[in-house]
């Protein structure tokens, strides 16, 4: 009996920890959707622009977030550990970059929302009419 009440207590904290994570461009930006493919590619610094040929500004969130987490399990189907590892290589190699690092949803959102090239992520919450939500398929 305890089991199951330690597990449905362990369940209920994870489950209400975490947070739904939508992918964010300017309302200005024509990108309609992305493929799964692509979105890896512009955050693991493959890729450089969008489908449309436009430059591509990506936004990331700090690695200790649960949105960061989310994020990257979600749609990228890797851990932060992981994705630091990827980086790490790349920026001692000379051949890439990491996106940059804003404090929070709402940064993420302010710097989106200004600049037509960037595509980020936040909480559904945030997303305003600034914001459009773009489809991963």
């Amino acid at each position: 009996m305890k089991a199951i009440s330690w597990g449905l207590l362990l369940w209920l904290i994870t489950g209400t920890a975490c947070a739904e994570v939508v992918v964010v461009v300017s309302a200005e930006n024509p990108v309609e959707s992305l493929t799964s493919v692509e979105l890896a590619d512009i955050y693991l610094g493959r890729m450089h622009t969008f489908p449309n040929g436009e430059s591509v500004v990506p936004v990331d969130q700090r690695e200790n977030s649960l949105v960061h987490h989310e994020f990257y399990s979600l749609y990228l189907g890797r851990t932060p550990a992981q994705i630091k590892a990827h980086w790490s290589k790349l920026i001692f190699s000379g051949r890439g970059q990491p996106p940059r690092i804003v404090a929070g949803d709402k940064a993420v959102a302010e710097f989106v929302s200004g600049n037509h090239q960037a595509i980020g992520y936040v909480t559904p919450d945030l997303v305003d009419k600034r914001l459009r939500v773009v489809p991963i398929e």
